[in-house]
């Protein structure tokens, strides 16, 4: 099929839920994605922060090769397999986490460690101390419990009433959150740096103040890390970076190079309270997704490495302050998860990026998201943004 019949067969067959371009992706190599008609895009999408390694990296095509050829890619968690074993130990040794379970996606996590948190209170006593404290700009997924703790009206109210018990502090406000805590809460979610609510990374004094409340209130404090580590930020887990642990890490998006995978890393206390029967998926932690996430979390742990995506984080935040924009209004983030902040509706950029050769991306009405594989050159981080500076003289 051409472009056009492919886009017509979607719009006949596909529940139109996203809008996309006019054209179609076929290929990638490298950090570029290429379309049918040949054109090329350099990307500064990564599959919404998934793609880590880029589009036809080696490593991760032979570990797609390994786990293909012993003809299992599915046994259920009936089993005991050796990939989800050994990628579970690697998450563990680079990480707070003593245990770790797996499941699908990002949201799915959350919903996770929420019930994870909520057993955790019960088996300690507390039957009614089941609520959760989110928090402004959050988003923590689509499904019905990661959907009440992402307070944006325009995803939730067509689907209330969803699950209740979470209320809402402001997000870098301790004192706020303070005032909304209580004895009924039994878990404190938030993202150490915000992705879709704007690329907010959170003070380092509010993250350990949280910490501080949690434990004060025998609270469980969970980091949603679903789009902010495995090295996105140039730590491998975005909490290290701030020196405050969690009792609960969720993760998903890079974890197995593009396999649809999530996980959720928790202290030994959390899982002594977690009963056989208690949390189940059909098809999370296969064996197939497992052995690919081992060979892309051997890459990203690697010090090297997260070591000049801390450079080229930086590199990017100085080249995008030399364009000096009246349109750019701030810059913030760390590592590969950069966002820009601008006086102008950023959608039109993204449009005009098409134009340009280049994927990108908006976290809310007026900002542009740069979270490209973290395989990305200098030289291509200076080439998006000149072609950004482009765009915004343009407009």
């Amino acid at each position: 099929m051409n472009a056009e019949e492919i886009i017509q067969n979607e719009k006949d067959y596909v529940l139109g839920v996203f809008g996309r371009p006019p054209f179609v992706l076929t290929e990638g190599k490298g950090t570029t994605v290429y379309d049918s008609a040949g054109n090329g895009y350099l990307d500064l999408v990564a599959g919404i922060a998934v793609n880590v390694l880029g589009y036809g990296d080696a490593e991760v095509e032979q570990a797609i090769k390994e786990a293909a050829s012993t003809g299992m890619y599915h046994t259920s968690n009936l089993y005991h397999t050796e990939p989800h074993t050994k990628l579970a130990k690697k998450l563990c040794e680079t990480s707070f986490a003593d245990k770790v379970h797996y499941c699908l996606c990002g949201a799915s996590a959350n919903e996770g460690a929420f019930k994870f948190a909520r057993r955790y209170a019960r088996e300690h006593g507390h039957e009614d101390k089941w609520e959760i404290l989110a928090f402004s700009d959050a988003f923590h997924g689509r499904l019905f419990g990661a959907l009440a703790a992402t307070p944006r009206e325009k995803y939730q109210q067509p689907f209330e009433p969803l699950m209740p018990g979470v209320r809402f502090a402001d997000f870098n406000d301790l004192d706020d959150a303070r005032a909304k805590m209580s004895d009924k809460v039994c878990a404190i979610i938030v993202e150490p740096i915000q992705g879709e609510g704007g690329i907010n990374p959170a003070t380092p004094e509010f993250l350990s103040g949280l910490r501080a409340l949690a434990d004060e209130y025998g609270a469980l404090l969970i980091f949603d890390e679903v789009q902010c580590g495995l090295g996105r930020s140039g730590d491998l887990w975005a909490y290290q970076g701030y020196g405050v642990e969690p009792d609960i890490l969720s993760a998903a998006k890079p974890l197995a190079g593009g396999l649809p995978m999530g996980a959720i890393l928790m202290k030994q206390k959390v899982a002594d309270t977690i009963h056989p029967g208690d949390h189940a998926s059909t098809f999370a932690g296969n064996p197939f997704t497992t052995h690919v996430a081992c060979t892309v979390v051997d890459r990203v742990a690697q010090p090297s490495f997260l070591a000049d995506v801390k450079e080229k984080g930086q590199y990017l935040m100085e080249l995008l302050a030399e364009l000096n924009s009246p349109h750019i209004l701030e810059i913030r983030g760390a590592g590969l998860i950069v966002g820009i902040e601008l006086d102008i509706d950023a959608n039109p950029i993204v449009e005009k990026g098409y134009e340009a050769g280049m994927l990108l991306l908006s976290a809310g009405e007026k900002i542009v998201r740069f979270v490209p594989p973290l395989t990305i050159s200098k030289e291509e981080l200076a080439l998006a943004v000149s072609k950004l500076g482009a765009i915004l003289q343009e407009l």
